[in-house]
């Protein structure tokens, strides 16, 4: 590590300080203007942003990255386009800043309120996903926060030229300088320049590998919310309609495999597992999903249709179009399955029978569970948030898609008329 590159992330740190004592000041009004010059200036750019994303793309081709991978650092008119409408989206939604969250008298007539305020300085550490900066950026602004990025190596070029965008774009609407900074390095040095800078911020927040996120907690002198691996499944239990449940797993599993919130593992109750086994089989070969099972899988389908799973298999974030699948007995030992090997994200279960699923919702340990849904929709627009920085698998002090009421804190407010203790 050179003293250089410290002194110059300190600079940054710094900065970010100050910038976030200016945007507390900032109305609602203010920063909804803001948003729409950045979501404008992002659509300007798109010749610019589009060159640069193509660098980093034709690198990604060279070093070998499946093509998921290279799909989640894929620009196109289009992407960015839903880039700018989900900072225009964000604009439009109520801003919790200010938001009176309880109020109270004491008996000595003490006045008092819980008020949401920002958490001040956040870093986000992140790999590979370019339209991260923007979502980041945009979603602690709102909220008041300044936002330290530093986005990996893969998406480096891309990264730059949207950061440009939002800092250039919002600064002629009047965002205060230094409010959005990019870390111009992908050293592995700067992570840990970052995990100790607990002088300048909040709160950390790592998106991105199990190596990333460990280092990160590991060094961290200030708080760290996880965005910990997607070990995503699907159960099918007995009672199942096998053609949603084959429409549930295709999508979850097929629409976009490089994501967190794609399905992984595949669990089917053994008194539907003849008859839907073959079915979601043939369906996902027709996708080009290879299949990895357990002895019962296997024995149905035949060894040349799935490979052998190993216990590895079960705890593997395959962020491509590789699924495990494995048949229970019943919705308890689907439910036993998902909380040793899962990564409680999001898990979903396919089933008529509401005593079966009510258990599951109750049972399952993961920050979003479903039923009768894709585990896609375990995201903070489909939720309705808006864009959001991630999805937590912390329990404390977010959990699930991460937002704007996610991105910030609270303080008291006590009025009063002289009283004493």
């Amino acid at each position: 590590m050179s003293d250089s590159l410290k002194e110059e992330i300190h600079r940054l740190g710094a900065q970010a300080l100050a910038a976030s004592r200016e945007l507390a000041k900032l109305s609602t009004e203010d920063k909804n203007r803001i948003l729409v010059a950045m979501a404008d200036e992002l659509v300007a750019r798109e010749g610019p942003i589009l060159e640069a994303n193509a660098v980093d793309i034709a690198a990604a081709k060279e070093n070998g990255l499946t093509p998921a991978m290279i799909d989640r650092l894929l620009l196109n008119p289009a992407r960015l386009a839903g880039m700018a409408g989900g900072i225009r989206q964000v604009a439009e939604l109520p801003d919790p800043v200010g938001q009176i969250i309880e109020e109270w008298e004491r008996p000595n007539g003490l006045q008092i309120q819980q008020k949401r305020v920002p958490i001040g300085v956040i870093g986000i550490i992140y790999e590979s996903r370019p339209n991260v900066t923007s979502d980041a950026a945009v979603l602690c602004f709102k909220t008041g926060n300044a936002t330290l990025l530093r986005g990996g190596k893969e998406a480096i070029h891309s990264n730059l030229a949207i950061a440009a965008a939002l800092q250039e774009g919002g600064a002629r609407a009047g965002l205060p300088e230094h409010s959005i900074q990019l870390i111009p390095h992908t050293d592995r040095a700067t992570v840990k320049i970052m995990a100790e800078m607990d002088q300048y911020l909040d709160l950390i927040i790592p998106r991105g590998g199990a190596g990333l996120i460990e280092t990160v907690v590991s060094l961290a002198r200030m708080p760290v919310i996880k965005h910990y691996d997607g070990i995503c499944h699907t159960y099918v239990d007995k009672a199942a309609d096998l053609d949603m449940a084959t429409a549930i797993v295709l999508n979850a599993k097929t629409q976009k495999p490089g994501v967190c919130n794609a399905l992984e593992t595949l669990l089917v109750h053994r008194a539907v597992a003849d008859t839907f086994l073959p079915k979601i089989a043939a369906a996902l070969k027709e996708k080009g999903v290879e299949i990895r099972g357990d002895d019962a899988t296997r024995a149905i389908l035949g060894d040349d249709a799935a490979i052998a799973a190993t216990e590895k298999d079960w705890t593997t974030e395959y962020l491509d179009l590789i699924l495990s699948i494995k048949v229970v007995k019943d919705v308890d030992a689907a439910i036993s399955h998902i909380n040793h090997y899962g990564s409680h994200h999001s898990d979903c279960i396919v089933t008529a029978n509401t005593n079966a699923a009510e258990a599951f919702l109750a049972e399952v340990d993961s920050a979003a569970v479903f039923r009768n849904s894709s585990t896609r929709f375990s995201d903070g627009e489909e939720f309705g948030f808006g864009a959001e920085i991630g999805i937590s698998t912390d329990k404390l002090h977010a959990r699930g898609p991460m937002a704007l009421r996610e991105l910030t804190s609270y303080k008291y407010l006590v009025r009063g008329e002289g009283q004493v203790r």
